[in-house]
């Protein structure tokens, strides 16, 4: 963090950030004051009031300063990085390379969960629906249910088990198999379109995905151990390359810092779920074990975090996707939608997570000036 903060404090100021927002028309149904910066909901005021009532100075602008920060630490930093805040209990939002494609990896298990929570919304998925998860369904990388699976044959999980899993443990099996259960990449890639969520694309599942990006073609073999790497390692360095430089050049699991941010705003507005399943999918997000040396480090004791993380493969020493997104809270309920999103880069981990921690704690520092 030290060579990161000295490199700041010796870079002159520049302006870069695009600002901008407006505040979207609250989901049909939705309560009085949801959408209404928190000390708004908190007096009771109505929607059509809160036009008239006396707002924070932040509620309209980012606060002087944040922005110088933020480029500040994007230019700084090596490799294809993508920043985003949003106020979204207001009306502006800040990013850094907010409209370019960067690899997700993980951070995709976000648009399962909630094309799957539209669908029990919707009456044709249940939380108490049992999944039968056997040896077929495993994937690759991290997937802690591949060890009971192997132990007892096959489990059977309940849909809601594997949101769980899937967010909170970023478990690939239980994502994929939380996938297929909803009906497929096309599902969520609908409600993706249904809701107009901008630049943001769905991959074809963990599979076919990591396989592709190694070069390789999918065999469930490759599920079992790490028979996964060993093929992959077995291949020319040169087919490697290529299909990597495919991959950073058009990932098919691309997403925009800027669109995540306002997916992420629409989410705690509560415009894409029901209120039940926002008040859920919040929670589940708060519960989230991956990354606690990303964003969620950064910010002061008081505040809150909820967040979903992404990594992807390494190759010479580059890492294909780096994430952190979330929304995060402040001790008086304002909340700040925030997405760090390293496309690829050279930089060692604690270099990353330093990052992070600086984008996360610049928004904690400069809030409510």
């Amino acid at each position: 963090m030290k060579p990161l903060v000295a490199a700041i404090a010796s870079a002159v100021l520049l302006t870069g950030c695009v600002g901008s927002g407006v505040v979207p028309t609250p989901r049909e149904g939705a309560r009085a004051g949801v959408n209404a910066p928190p000390a708004i909901a908190r007096a009771g005021i109505s929607p059509a009031r809160a036009a008239q009532a006396p707002v924070d100075p932040g509620f309209h602008r980012p606060p002087p300063g944040l922005e110088d920060r933020l480029f500040q630490l994007w230019r700084t930093f090596p490799g294809k990085t993508g920043v985003a805040v949003q106020r979204i209990d207001g009306e502006w939002a800040l990013a850094q390379r907010g409209d370019d494609l960067f690899p997700q990896q993980s951070v995709s298990k976000l648009w399962v969960a909630l094309a799957a929570l539209d669908a029990i919304d919707q009456g044709r998925l249940s939380f108490d629906r049992s999944v039968r998860i056997g040896p077929d369904d495993l994937t690759l990388f991290y997937q802690p249910l591949a060890a009971r699976v192997r132990a007892e044959g096959s489990v059977t999980m309940t849909v809601r088990e594997l949101i769980e899993t899937a967010i909170t443990r970023s478990d690939n099996t239980a994502n994929d198999k939380l996938l297929w259960t909803i009906g497929g990449p096309d599902t969520v890639r609908s409600f993706i379109r249904k809701n107009d969520l901008g630049a943001i694309r769905f991959g074809p599942g963990e599979r076919l995905l990591q396989s592709g990006t190694a070069g390789l073609s999918w065999r469930q073999a490759y599920s079992v151990g790490r028979a996964f790497e060993q093929a992959r390692a077995a291949l020319p360095q040169s087919t490697r390359a290529e299909a990597m430089e495919r991959y950073l050049a058009d990932p098919v699991d691309g997403a925009s810092p800027a669109a995540i941010a306002a997916a992420l705003t629409r989410l705690a507005r509560g415009e894409l779920l029901s209120a039940e399943s926002t008040s859920y999918l919040l929670d589940v997000m708060s519960r989230t074990r991956s990354g606690p040396q990303r964003l969620k480090a950064g910010l002061p004791p008081g505040w809150k975090f909820g967040h979903k993380t992404g990594t992807g493969q390494n190759f010479q020493g580059m890492t294909a996707g780096y994430n952190d997104i979330g929304i995060a809270t402040a001790p008086d309920g304002t909340r700040y939608a925030i997405v760090v999103l390293l496309g690829n880069t050279t930089a060692s981990v604690p270099e990353r997570m330093s990052l992070m921690q600086a984008v996360s704690g610049a928004v904690a520092e400069f809030h409510g000036r």
